[in-house]
């Protein structure tokens, strides 16, 4: 199992110029090695770009992805990681959605097909990251 990043999504979904190839191959591969899920977060952060939730969940379906609700104990652990964020000096309010995703992946021991690993590897050390190589 792999959990996807709204970005990657976002980038297959909409064939972002500079990274659709890299996020399909990445897809692709990670759906011969199992499912694909998505979580709350992910869900909503993607369906922006689709004008109602039928045609989202049609592509997920597409894509073979699988929702999967946040487990508490990793609601929990993003709580946690974002009083550490705020305490270490951390600024930025919306980083709230990454803290659950890095939680979700670590409680549940699930690598993160992602290209923005910055908090997921300062926060959640444990989560296997699948992310471009010249990424942070």
């Amino acid at each position: 199992m792999t959990l996807v990043d709204s970005n990657v999504l976002l980038d297959v979904f909409i064939k972002t110029p500079i990274w659709w190839e890299w996020s399909l191959a990445q897809l692709e591969n990670a759906a011969s090695r199992g499912p694909l899920l998505i979580n709350d977060v992910i869900f909503a952060e993607s369906s922006v770009r689709f004008h109602s939730i039928e045609a989202f969940e049609a592509a997920l379906a597409e894509a073979g992805i699988t929702f999967a609700s946040i487990p508490r104990t990793a609601l929990f652990l993003a709580g946690k990681a974002s009083v550490q964020y705020r305490t270490s000096g951390g600024v930025r309010s919306g980083v709230l959605p990454d803290f659950f995703i890095g939680a979700h992946a670590a409680i549940e021991n699930l690598p993160l097909l992602t290209r923005d690993t910055r908090r997921y590897r300062n926060y959640f050390p444990t989560v296997t990251l699948i992310a471009p190589e010249s990424d942070g």
